[in-house]
């Protein structure tokens, strides 16, 4: 079935791409969250000025990001944890607690766009990935201290 996104959807394409899927994943899928237009040339009409749309939209966004990301890249954050015997941390510093520390400073970055693959149970200093935008990651250091 040829069809015509009308929003991006991951692992299919961007706005305005004409794609060929099969009849269930259209009828169960794309149509019921209206996802896809049929593909006629009236439609494609529609898409298009759509997609200029969501093109300066996704300019403007990026632009704040890289903005953001040049601010965040400058920022070390302390987290002072305490510890008991040979240094060993009670507890873990998670993306929670990096988001606390973050909106301390005034940025409000919620906890799933702070990329860490597991939580920090050491004493020391961390470079933190932020995920800002789909292009754009922040990297910022979190030093680990006691209290």
């Amino acid at each position: 079935m040829k069809l015509i996104l009308s929003k991006d959807v991951e692992h299919l394409g961007k706005i305005g791409d004409i794609v060929n899927v099969k009849n269930g994943y259209a009828r169960n899928y794309l149509i019921p969250h209206k996802l896809v237009l049929e593909a006629t040339e009236a439609n494609k009409k529609v898409v298009e000025k759509a997609k200029i749309k969501a093109e300066k939209i996704r300019k403007e966004s990026r632009k704040e990001a890289d903005e953001l990301c040049q601010r965040l890249e400058k920022l070390s954050l302390t987290s002072p944890v305490q510890v008991g015997e040979n240094d060993k941390l009670y507890g873990s510093v998670t993306s929670q607690d990096i988001s606390d520390l973050l909106k301390k400073e005034g940025f409000d970055i919620d906890k799933r766009k702070i990329e860490l693959p597991t939580p920090i149970k050491a004493l020391g200093i961390y470079s933190v990935k932020i995920k800002l935008d789909a292009e754009v990651t922040a990297t910022t250091k979190v030093w680990v201290v006691k209290m």
